[in-house]
């Protein structure tokens, strides 16, 4: 009988260690996972800003290529056809009339770099994404303000081939 009271005590304070590990091993889970997702969800988001930045970059240049051939899409004007390849080239973030409020074209004398509102030859075309706001996913330790994006492309325009005006804008 002693053998079997002194069996039982054991199985009893096995199963109370293994409580205790269970319970350890819930709350260090917990400690290490709070801090793993933050950074994780940091990662995600300042790597989203990052693609968006590119993406803007690389839309905006391919507006300026656009722009300096004076080309045009069948019933738009100049500056309407540049927001359209701009859009196009967007991957969709700046699809529709918001996102084309966020497309900006200015040009520019080349000798003075003074704003101009002539898309003439030889003067300097700038396409531009201004303004456009990105939530963060998890605004653990800093503010839930949006990042704000800003990217430019420029180029001299090119001289017309064999047309004596430029489109309309």
């Amino acid at each position: 009988m002693r053998m079997e009271t002194n069996l039982e005590q054991e199985k009893i304070s096995s199963l109370r260690r293994k409580r205790q590990r269970g319970s350890t091993a819930l709350l260090e889970g917990s400690l290490v996972l709070v801090p793993f997702l933050a950074i994780m969800f940091a990662i995600v988001d300042f790597g989203m800003v990052i693609f968006l930045r590119n993406t803007f970059q690389h839309a905006a240049r391919e507006g300026v290529r656009y722009a300096v051939t004076f080309q045009t899409q069948s019933g738009m004007g100049h500056d309407a056809s540049i927001k359209s390849v701009v859009s196009y080239n967007s991957m969709g973030f700046l699809s529709g009339t918001q996102g084309s409020n966020y497309i900006r074209i200015r040009y520019y004398d080349p000798v003075t770099l003074v704003e101009t509102g002539v898309n003439g030859p030889g003067n300097v075309v700038e396409v531009s994404v201004e303004g456009y706001q990105w939530g963060m996913m998890a605004p653990l330790w800093r503010s839930a303000t949006p990042v704000t994006l800003n990217v430019r492309a420029s180029d001299r325009m090119e001289s017309l081939p064999g047309v004596s005006s430029p489109p309309p804008r």
